[in-house]
């Protein structure tokens, strides 16, 4: 596919998932758009082993725009980064379909792999604003990564994934429509857990009340002893 062929994919992939869109023109101003057609250019050259000159074009492209993409980086159809700085794409990281990520996003290694170390995230997936996605494991399709999320274990698709370290909530395999923007209606797990230990006590306090009448109305308590007469009455 020609350059001429990517800049109308970013910029119907941008006009169609940005609200904030009021004028066509406005797409050219978005540091997504240019951080995407010069990454095409980087990982073209990267391919053919240009190193130095894929990972000068990156470097510049990450200084302008705030986004860094590896060139060696995959990155496949429908790609979108709402606003993007921050955001830090690893070399061996490897992008579905129609994926969505926000500023501040990570998808890195954990330093200790060597070979494939960077994240594989599969079709339609939503990394929220400020989530860390680390070592060389697989977002199943159509699953959400929540804002502030830090995963590192595998995630299979149709899922939610929230917290610090990152915790699945399943989503009843539904597909997510890939304009599905939502950051804020997600589950929380946390919370789920304590609203059920706070029944699981209210049941058990209930539990030990009844115990406690039925052992207090079998024993039968001791007379109080009569006091003593004076013998001098």
């Amino acid at each position: 596919m020609g350059l001429l062929h990517h800049i109308k994919e970013e910029f119907n992939i941008i006009r169609e998932r940005d609200p904030a869109i009021k004028t066509p023109l406005e797409v050219i101003l978005y540091p997504s758009f240019r951080a995407m057609l010069f990454y095409r250019v980087a990982h073209k050259l990267y391919r053919r082993r240009h190193y130095f000159l894929a990972r000068w074009i990156s470097q510049r492209t990450a200084r302008k725009t705030g986004i860094e993409i590896h060139p060696g980086a995959r990155i496949g159809k429908g790609f979108f980064i709402d606003h993007g700085h921050g955001v830090v794409i690893g070399e061996t990281t490897i992008i579905g379909d129609n994926v969505t990520l926000f500023q501040g996003v990570t998808l890195g290694g954990t330093g200790k792999e060597t070979g494939k170390r960077h994240p594989t995230l599969e079709d339609n997936v939503m990394v929220s604003t400020g989530a860390k996605v680390l070592g060389s494991i697989t977002i199943g399709a159509n699953s959400k990564i929540g804002a502030g999320s830090v995963v590192l274990k595998p995630v299979p698709p149709n899922s939610t994934v929230v917290g610090v370290p990152g915790r699945i909530v399943k989503r009843n395999n539904v597909r997510l429509p890939r304009e599905d923007m939502d950051q804020v209606h997600l589950p929380d797990p946390v919370r789920m857990d304590i609203d059920h230990l706070k029944e699981e006590n209210a049941l058990l306090r209930k539990s030990v009340e009844r115990l406690e009448q039925k052992v207090l109305g079998r024993i039968e308590l001791p007379a109080e002893p009569e006091e003593e007469m004076d013998e001098d009455l």
